[in-house]
């Protein structure tokens, strides 16, 4: 895939242009911007209102990008790397520590790749292709029962989270940990969003694929889209680059620049399936435009059908890999029941609406300085709904859709 990105600048234009030739599916795919780029904003009111946060201190800057139609039609950023007035000012352009937005870009992309060549079976029981996850563990222990389809879900049982590098500071001894975790519910019984699980399709899809999670998503992912800031473990020279994520006084003692804020992951090697991911707004507008776009170049419209659905009845039901509005939503009001996204903790966040034809990101390093700030962290609560609503009533479309009839539209 040749793919293009022009950013000139302030007050000149980019220009985003790809092309994607595929044997046996679509011959081209375009995503093509020319926008001026200027002191005013596209969307003016969503600027502002993500001025207002800084100056609020929900995070010290953000970078954002619209798309609609394959039309990028903002890419846009405020604010700076932290909130010393000397520090450097965020770029459209900018790297940022994606958290757990690596579970779409990375993990569930990997999943849909090795699922579409016939190598993943989503209901083979995990303990066949991992022994060590029902090592020890009786005949009739639940944990056989476990799939990737489940772990996707979040509806394995296992637990949410656990701060197993407090315990483990090797690698192998906090994957071993992870893996021996007990169950809190009966599989498929109830949906909690869980680390554990995606930490744990990690090791997984590394098996099926026999080669690891960061190699095969750039050779397989990242390369053929052009996302080219796309990348987990930033080199030294790229960190200095990279919005810091917080000041760590407990197990790093170093401020968090270019490496990963989540400790689980940072034990194991900066490599996850539930984190570590870099990447920035282009990029993840491109990985959007081929979900938007039924798959092209990367997958085929059943594969992407079958991992964006919602997986169940149950309440808070998610997709394979994906979330979906459930109200209140981090999406807003106006994001249709179909959409999917995912945010990450460090206050990152990717919604694409296939009714709307729309994507939006959103990057922060609302973690900065630390956890002197936890008493303000909920403010990204507040942050992304409203931001969303501001870019889509701009946009002119304030509506929501049923897409069980395309002609329901609630104004």
């Amino acid at each position: 895939m040749n793919l293009v990105f022009i950013l000139y600048p302030q007050g000149c234009l980019i220009s985003l242009r790809a092309f994607s030739e595929v044997t046996g599916r679509e011959n081209r795919c375009r995503l093509s911007l020319e926008t001026p780029v200027t002191a005013m904003s596209q969307f003016p009111a969503a600027h502002s209102f993500l001025i207002k946060a800084i100056t609020e201190h929900a995070f010290p800057g953000a970078a954002y990008g619209v798309l609609l139609d394959e039309q990028v039609l903002a890419a846009e950023a405020v604010g700076r790397f932290t909130y010393d007035p000397n520090s450097p000012q965020v770029q459209p352009e900018t790297i940022f520590d994606i958290a757990s937005v690596t579970k779409v870009l990375a993990t569930t992309a990997m999943a849909m790749s090795l699922w579409e060549r016939g190598q993943l079976d989503l209901d083979q029981p995990v303990g066949e292709r991992l022994p060590q996850f029902v090592a020890d563990e009786p005949a009739d222990s639940a944990k056989h029962s476990v799939t990737p389809r489940m772990l996707l879900a979040h509806s394995s049982g296992l637990p949410a989270y656990a701060r197993l590098y407090e315990q483990h500071r090797t690698a192998d001894a906090l994957l071993s940990a992870c893996l021996r975790m007990p169950l809190e519910s009966a599989p498929d019984t109830r949906t909690v969003y869980s680390d554990i699980g995606f930490i744990i399709l990690g090791p997984l899809l590394e098996a099926i694929a026999d080669e690891r999670l960061d190699r095969y998503c750039h050779r397989n992912i990242f390369t053929p889209l052009g996302m080219s800031s796309t990348l987990y473990r930033p080199p030294a020279e790229v960190s200095s680059a990279i919005p810091p994520t917080g000041i760590d006084n407990e197990l790093r003692h170093r401020t968090l620049q270019g490496e990963v804020h989540d400790d689980n992951c940072y034990v194991l090697g900066g490599v996850s399936g539930h984190a570590g991911l870099f990447s920035n707004a282009g990029d993840i507008l491109r990985f959007a435009n081929c979900i938007l776009n039924a798959g092209v170049p990367l997958f085929r419209p059943e594969t992407v059908s079958l991992f964006t659905a919602r997986n169940s009845n149950m309440p808070n039901a998610r997709a394979l890999g994906w979330d979906m509005p459930t109200r209140p939503s981090s999406s807003g009001q106006y994001f249709s029941p179909s959409s999917v996204g995912h945010l990450g903790y460090t206050g990152t966040s990717l919604w694409i609406d296939f009714e709307k034809r729309l994507a939006v990101v959103l990057l922060t390093n609302r973690t900065f300085p630390g956890k002197e700030r936890e008493e303000v962290f909920n403010q990204i609560q507040q942050v992304r709904p409203r931001f969303h609503d501001a870019v889509i009533r701009e946009l002119g479309l304030d509506f929501l859709i049923d897409s069980s009839d395309p002609m329901n539209w609630k104004k």
